[in-house]
Protein backbone atom coordinates (compact mmCIF):
# COMPACT_ATOMS: atom_id res chain seq x y z
CA UNK A 1 0.00 0.00 0.00
CA UNK A 2 2.87 2.40 0.70
CA UNK A 3 6.61 2.93 0.72
CA UNK A 4 8.18 5.25 3.29
CA UNK A 5 11.78 6.30 2.74
CA UNK A 6 13.55 7.58 5.84
CA UNK A 7 16.66 9.62 5.19
CA UNK A 8 19.13 11.73 7.11
CA UNK A 9 22.72 12.11 8.15
CA UNK A 10 24.41 9.20 9.95
CA UNK A 11 23.30 9.04 13.61
CA UNK A 12 20.40 11.42 13.12
CA UNK A 13 17.72 9.29 14.77
CA UNK A 14 16.41 7.48 11.68
CA UNK A 15 16.05 4.05 13.30
CA UNK A 16 14.20 5.56 16.26
CA UNK A 17 11.91 7.37 13.84
CA UNK A 18 11.29 4.16 11.88
CA UNK A 19 10.40 2.28 15.05
CA UNK A 20 8.07 5.03 16.28
CA UNK A 21 6.37 5.25 12.89
CA UNK A 22 5.89 1.49 12.80
CA UNK A 23 4.35 1.49 16.27
CA UNK A 24 2.12 4.45 15.46
CA UNK A 25 0.84 2.74 12.32
CA UNK A 26 0.16 -0.50 14.18
CA UNK A 27 -1.81 1.43 16.81
CA UNK A 28 -3.85 3.26 14.16
CA UNK A 29 -6.70 1.89 12.11
CA UNK A 30 -4.18 0.68 9.55
CA UNK A 31 -4.97 -2.89 8.47
CA UNK A 32 -1.84 -3.38 6.40
CA UNK A 33 1.27 -5.20 7.60
CA UNK A 34 4.05 -2.78 8.55
CA UNK A 35 7.62 -3.88 7.87
CA UNK A 36 10.97 -2.16 8.36
CA UNK A 37 13.81 -2.91 5.93
CA UNK A 38 17.26 -1.92 7.15
CA UNK A 39 20.89 -3.08 7.28
CA UNK A 40 20.38 -5.16 10.43
CA UNK A 41 17.86 -7.29 8.56
CA UNK A 42 20.80 -8.69 6.58
CA UNK A 43 23.31 -8.58 9.47
CA UNK A 44 25.39 -5.97 7.64
CA UNK A 45 28.04 -4.03 9.55
CA UNK A 46 27.72 -0.29 8.94
CA UNK A 47 31.46 0.34 8.67
CA UNK A 48 32.07 -2.54 6.29
CA UNK A 49 29.03 -1.57 4.22
CA UNK A 50 30.34 1.98 3.70
CA UNK A 51 34.07 1.18 3.64
CA UNK A 52 34.32 1.79 -0.12
CA UNK A 53 32.11 2.50 -3.11
CA UNK A 54 31.68 -1.15 -4.25
CA UNK A 55 30.57 -2.17 -0.74
CA UNK A 56 28.18 0.78 -0.54
CA UNK A 57 26.78 0.01 -3.97
CA UNK A 58 26.24 -3.60 -2.92
CA UNK A 59 24.41 -2.47 0.22
CA UNK A 60 22.06 -0.26 -1.76
CA UNK A 61 21.46 -3.10 -4.20
CA UNK A 62 20.58 -5.54 -1.41
CA UNK A 63 18.15 -3.09 0.18
CA UNK A 64 16.60 -2.10 -3.16
CA UNK A 65 16.06 -5.75 -4.14
CA UNK A 66 14.34 -6.46 -0.83
CA UNK A 67 12.12 -3.41 -1.28
CA UNK A 68 11.27 -4.53 -4.81
CA UNK A 69 10.25 -7.98 -3.53
CA UNK A 70 8.24 -6.54 -0.65
CA UNK A 71 6.24 -3.61 -2.03
CA UNK A 72 2.61 -4.42 -2.64
CA UNK A 73 -0.85 -3.05 -1.97
CA UNK A 74 -1.14 -5.20 1.14
CA UNK A 75 1.66 -3.77 3.27
CA UNK A 76 3.56 -0.65 4.28
CA UNK A 77 7.32 -0.79 3.82
CA UNK A 78 9.62 1.53 5.79
CA UNK A 79 13.16 1.80 4.41
CA UNK A 80 15.41 2.67 7.34
CA UNK A 81 18.81 3.57 5.92
CA UNK A 82 20.83 6.68 5.06
CA UNK A 83 19.10 6.94 1.67
CA UNK A 84 21.39 9.91 1.22
CA UNK A 85 21.82 9.79 -2.55
CA UNK A 86 19.02 11.48 -4.49
CA UNK A 87 19.50 9.10 -7.40
CA UNK A 88 18.89 6.18 -5.05
CA UNK A 89 15.75 7.79 -3.66
CA UNK A 90 14.59 8.17 -7.25
CA UNK A 91 15.09 4.42 -7.78
CA UNK A 92 12.96 3.67 -4.72
CA UNK A 93 10.32 6.11 -5.97
CA UNK A 94 10.28 4.20 -9.28
CA UNK A 95 9.63 0.94 -7.39
CA UNK A 96 6.66 2.56 -5.65
CA UNK A 97 5.35 3.90 -8.95
CA UNK A 98 5.67 0.50 -10.61
CA UNK A 99 3.69 -1.05 -7.73
CA UNK A 100 1.01 1.66 -7.87
CA UNK A 101 1.21 2.59 -4.17
CA UNK A 102 1.63 5.66 -1.95
CA UNK A 103 5.07 7.08 -1.32
CA UNK A 104 6.59 9.62 1.03
CA UNK A 105 9.92 10.68 2.55
CA UNK A 106 10.54 11.23 6.26
CA UNK A 107 13.63 13.38 6.78
CA UNK A 108 15.46 13.45 10.13
CA UNK A 109 16.97 16.94 10.07
CA UNK A 110 19.84 17.16 12.59
CA UNK A 111 22.90 19.41 12.58
CA UNK A 112 26.16 17.70 11.70
CA UNK A 113 27.69 18.57 15.07
CA UNK A 114 24.89 16.78 16.91
CA UNK A 115 25.15 13.73 14.66
CA UNK A 116 28.89 13.62 15.33
CA UNK A 117 28.24 13.88 19.07
CA UNK A 118 25.68 11.09 19.03
CA UNK A 119 28.06 8.88 17.05
CA UNK A 120 30.82 9.41 19.64
CA UNK A 121 28.42 8.65 22.49
CA UNK A 122 27.43 5.39 20.85
CA UNK A 123 31.04 4.41 20.45
CA UNK A 124 31.74 5.15 24.12
CA UNK A 125 28.80 2.95 25.12
CA UNK A 126 30.05 0.11 22.94
CA UNK A 127 27.08 0.44 20.59
CA UNK A 128 27.21 0.30 16.79
CA UNK A 129 28.94 3.46 15.56
CA UNK A 130 30.69 4.76 12.47
CA UNK A 131 34.45 5.12 12.17
CA UNK A 132 35.46 8.78 12.05
CA UNK A 133 36.68 8.65 8.43
CA UNK A 134 33.52 6.91 7.22
CA UNK A 135 31.30 9.24 9.22
CA UNK A 136 32.93 12.36 7.73
CA UNK A 137 32.70 10.93 4.22
CA UNK A 138 29.00 10.16 4.59
CA UNK A 139 28.29 13.61 6.01
CA UNK A 140 30.11 15.26 3.11
CA UNK A 141 28.22 13.29 0.44
CA UNK A 142 24.74 13.62 1.92
CA UNK A 143 22.20 15.07 -0.53
CA UNK A 144 19.40 16.78 1.34
CA UNK A 145 15.89 15.96 0.11
CA UNK A 146 14.02 18.69 -1.74
CA UNK A 147 10.22 18.64 -1.78
CA UNK A 148 10.30 20.09 -5.30
CA UNK A 149 11.62 16.73 -6.52
CA UNK A 150 8.87 14.19 -7.17
CA UNK A 151 10.99 11.46 -5.55
CA UNK A 152 11.26 13.56 -2.36
CA UNK A 153 7.57 14.43 -2.19
CA UNK A 154 5.56 14.49 -0.07
CA UNK A 155 8.34 15.35 2.40
CA UNK A 156 7.85 15.26 6.16
CA UNK A 157 10.55 16.79 8.35
CA UNK A 158 11.46 15.61 11.82
CA UNK A 159 13.88 17.40 14.19
CA UNK A 160 15.07 14.71 16.64
CA UNK A 161 17.60 16.93 18.43
CA UNK A 162 15.21 19.82 19.01
CA UNK A 163 11.92 18.01 19.57
CA UNK A 164 12.90 14.39 20.21
CA UNK A 165 11.22 11.46 18.45
CA UNK A 166 7.93 10.07 19.74
CA UNK A 167 5.00 8.21 18.26
CA UNK A 168 3.06 11.42 18.81
CA UNK A 169 5.58 13.67 17.02
CA UNK A 170 3.87 15.96 14.51
CA UNK A 171 5.77 14.65 11.50
CA UNK A 172 5.07 11.01 12.40
CA UNK A 173 1.40 11.80 13.01
CA UNK A 174 1.25 13.50 9.60
CA UNK A 175 2.84 10.48 7.91
CA UNK A 176 0.37 8.11 9.59
CA UNK A 177 -2.51 10.32 8.46
CA UNK A 178 -1.19 10.41 4.90
CA UNK A 179 -0.70 6.65 4.73
CA UNK A 180 -4.03 5.67 6.25
CA UNK A 181 -6.35 8.31 4.81
CA UNK A 182 -9.13 6.86 2.71
CA UNK A 183 -8.92 7.93 -0.92
CA UNK A 184 -12.03 8.88 -2.85
CA UNK A 185 -12.99 11.21 -5.68
CA UNK A 186 -12.68 14.26 -3.40
CA UNK A 187 -9.20 13.44 -2.09
CA UNK A 188 -6.58 15.89 -3.29
CA UNK A 189 -3.87 15.67 -0.65
CA UNK A 190 -3.09 11.95 -1.08
CA UNK A 191 -1.19 10.89 -4.18
CA UNK A 192 -1.10 7.26 -5.27
CA UNK A 193 1.61 6.73 -7.83
CA UNK A 194 0.42 5.27 -11.11
CA UNK A 195 2.58 2.76 -13.01
CA UNK A 196 3.52 3.73 -16.55
CA UNK A 197 3.64 1.39 -19.53
CA UNK A 198 7.43 1.36 -19.21
CA UNK A 199 7.44 0.25 -15.57
CA UNK A 200 4.70 -2.30 -16.14
CA UNK A 201 6.60 -3.85 -19.04
CA UNK A 202 9.82 -3.87 -17.05
CA UNK A 203 8.30 -5.68 -14.09
CA UNK A 204 6.41 -8.12 -16.31
CA UNK A 205 9.52 -8.97 -18.27
CA UNK A 206 11.64 -9.46 -15.17
CA UNK A 207 9.03 -11.54 -13.38
CA UNK A 208 7.70 -13.69 -16.20
CA UNK A 209 9.73 -13.64 -19.40
CA UNK A 210 12.78 -15.50 -18.14
CA UNK A 211 10.58 -18.19 -16.60
CA UNK A 212 8.51 -18.57 -19.78
CA UNK A 213 11.62 -18.60 -21.95
CA UNK A 214 13.31 -21.24 -19.82
CA UNK A 215 10.25 -23.48 -19.68
CA UNK A 216 9.32 -23.13 -23.36
CA UNK A 217 12.81 -23.84 -24.71
CA UNK A 218 13.11 -26.89 -22.46
CA UNK A 219 9.81 -28.23 -23.83
CA UNK A 220 11.14 -27.83 -27.37
CA UNK A 221 14.33 -29.72 -26.46
CA UNK A 222 12.25 -32.49 -24.87
CA UNK A 223 10.13 -32.78 -28.03
CA UNK A 224 13.23 -33.15 -30.21
CA UNK A 225 14.77 -35.79 -27.94
CA UNK A 226 11.49 -37.73 -27.83
CA UNK A 227 11.08 -37.59 -31.61
CA UNK A 228 14.63 -38.81 -32.18
CA UNK A 229 14.21 -41.67 -29.75
CA UNK A 230 11.05 -42.82 -31.52
CA UNK A 231 12.71 -42.57 -34.91
CA UNK A 232 15.47 -44.96 -33.73
CA UNK A 233 17.99 -43.58 -36.16
CA UNK A 234 15.59 -43.32 -39.10
CA UNK A 235 14.84 -40.14 -41.06
CA UNK A 236 13.07 -37.36 -39.21
CA UNK A 237 10.28 -35.36 -40.75
CA UNK A 238 9.02 -32.09 -39.33
CA UNK A 239 8.73 -32.28 -35.56
CA UNK A 240 5.46 -30.73 -34.41
CA UNK A 241 5.54 -29.00 -31.03
CA UNK A 242 2.05 -27.60 -30.93
CA UNK A 243 -0.92 -26.36 -32.93
CA UNK A 244 -0.24 -23.13 -34.73
CA UNK A 245 3.51 -23.38 -34.16
CA UNK A 246 6.17 -24.00 -36.82
CA UNK A 247 7.68 -27.47 -37.11
CA UNK A 248 11.30 -28.27 -36.41
CA UNK A 249 13.03 -29.38 -39.60
CA UNK A 250 16.30 -31.22 -38.99
CA UNK A 251 17.90 -33.74 -41.32
CA UNK A 252 20.36 -35.29 -38.90
CA UNK A 253 20.50 -36.62 -35.38
CA UNK A 254 21.31 -33.91 -32.86
CA UNK A 255 22.76 -34.91 -29.51
CA UNK A 256 21.53 -33.56 -26.20
CA UNK A 257 24.79 -31.67 -25.45
CA UNK A 258 24.47 -29.74 -28.73
CA UNK A 259 20.81 -29.00 -28.07
CA UNK A 260 21.64 -27.70 -24.61
CA UNK A 261 24.40 -25.52 -26.03
CA UNK A 262 22.04 -24.05 -28.63
CA UNK A 263 19.44 -23.43 -25.94
CA UNK A 264 21.90 -21.56 -23.71
CA UNK A 265 23.07 -19.45 -26.63
CA UNK A 266 19.50 -18.62 -27.66
CA UNK A 267 18.54 -17.52 -24.12
CA UNK A 268 21.66 -15.36 -23.90
CA UNK A 269 21.02 -13.74 -27.29
CA UNK A 270 17.38 -13.11 -26.42
CA UNK A 271 18.41 -11.34 -23.21
CA UNK A 272 20.88 -9.13 -25.08
CA UNK A 273 18.24 -8.28 -27.68
CA UNK A 274 15.76 -7.23 -25.00
CA UNK A 275 18.26 -4.73 -23.62
CA UNK A 276 18.86 -3.03 -26.94
CA UNK A 277 15.64 -3.50 -28.86
CA UNK A 278 12.42 -5.48 -28.73
CA UNK A 279 11.33 -7.02 -25.40
CA UNK A 280 11.79 -10.74 -24.72
CA UNK A 281 8.87 -13.10 -25.41
CA UNK A 282 6.25 -12.82 -22.71
CA UNK A 283 4.38 -16.09 -23.35
CA UNK A 284 5.28 -19.72 -24.02
CA UNK A 285 4.08 -19.87 -27.63
CA UNK A 286 6.07 -16.79 -28.63
CA UNK A 287 9.19 -18.21 -26.97
CA UNK A 288 8.73 -21.58 -28.70
CA UNK A 289 8.21 -19.94 -32.08
CA UNK A 290 11.38 -17.88 -31.74
CA UNK A 291 13.41 -20.86 -30.52
CA UNK A 292 12.21 -23.11 -33.35
CA UNK A 293 13.13 -20.45 -35.92
CA UNK A 294 16.56 -20.21 -34.31
CA UNK A 295 17.06 -24.00 -34.34
CA UNK A 296 15.97 -24.29 -37.94
CA UNK A 297 18.51 -21.65 -38.95
CA UNK A 298 21.35 -23.09 -36.89
CA UNK A 299 20.76 -26.76 -37.64
CA UNK A 300 19.92 -26.10 -41.25
CA UNK A 301 23.26 -24.41 -41.93
CA UNK A 302 25.17 -27.10 -40.06
CA UNK A 303 23.45 -30.03 -41.72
Amino acid sequence: MALVVICGQPCSGKSTAAKCLSEALNESECKQTVRIIDETLFHLDRNQSYANMPAEKNLRGVLRSEVDRSVSRDNIIIVDSLNSIKGYRYELWCLARAAGIRYCVLYCDVEEAECRKWNEERREKGEAAYNDAIFEDLVRRFEKPDRRNRWDSPLYELWPHKDGVEKSSDAIADVVSYLTKRVDSKSRDVKILQPTIATQNMRFSEANSLYELDRATQEVINAIVEAQSQATGGPLGGICIGQGLPSIDISRSVGLPELRRLRRTFIKLTGQTSLSGRPPPSDADSAKRMFVDYLNRELGTSA
